[in-house]
């Protein structure tokens, strides 16, 4: 999504400090002073006007003295959780002492009270994009996310930025990282 973002014209902030490697070949996008929101909020001020990647959970630190346009992106949580688990393999790392099925209940849970709670804010605005539905038919997603970005920007671009390659770990149980 934040490369589509970028693609299209809108300004991305990201510091590139995790850079690509095998999960993400093409970089994480990330802004590292983000994960702690909660204690420092002063990246803010370089935030207004561009996009920026934030996990679900630190939605809730995000002051109430601005507006937010937010992208809430879906994915299968099965392909999730296996994509999570050969990242920590990879990196040598353990994950949560939850099993797999846990796990998915808990993001599930996440994800509902965040969209209960989403619903309640004045000043967020927000649309949800479902992964496997940007990949199958990207067109009608991309028009409407232009449509709620204000329409400036290029839709042709966000959409040669999308590489169904990259799409490994799926809810069948195939592992293409070979693609």
């Amino acid at each position: 999504m934040m490369q589509m973002l970028a693609a299209g014209g809108l300004p991305v902030l990201t510091d590139d400090a995790r850079a690509a490697d095998a999960d993400n070949p093409r970089g994480y996008h990330e802004f590292e002073p983000v994960k702690k929101t909660r204690q420092d909020r002063t990246w803010l001020g370089r935030a207004a006007g561009k996009a920026v990647k934030m996990v679900h959970l630190l939605v809730h630190d995000l002051p109430r003295d601005r507006s937010y346009q937010l992208i809430l992106m879906r994915r299968n949580l099965t392909e999730v959780v296996r994509s999570q688990n050969l990242m920590l393999r990879r990196l040598g790392r353990r994950g949560a002492d939850l099993t797999p099925t846990q796990l998915i209940e808990a993001y599930r849970r996440q994800l509902a009270e965040l969209t209960d709670w989403l619903e309640e804010q004045a000043d967020f605005t927000y649309v949800t994009v479902d992964f496997n539905d940007l990949l199958r038919e990207p067109e009608p997603i991309i028009r409407r996310l232009n449509r709620f970005l204000g329409g400036r920007l290029n839709e042709g671009a966000m959409r040669r930025v999308i590489d169904p390659t990259l799409y490994r770990q799926r809810s069948d149980g195939r592992d293409d990282s070979s693609a």
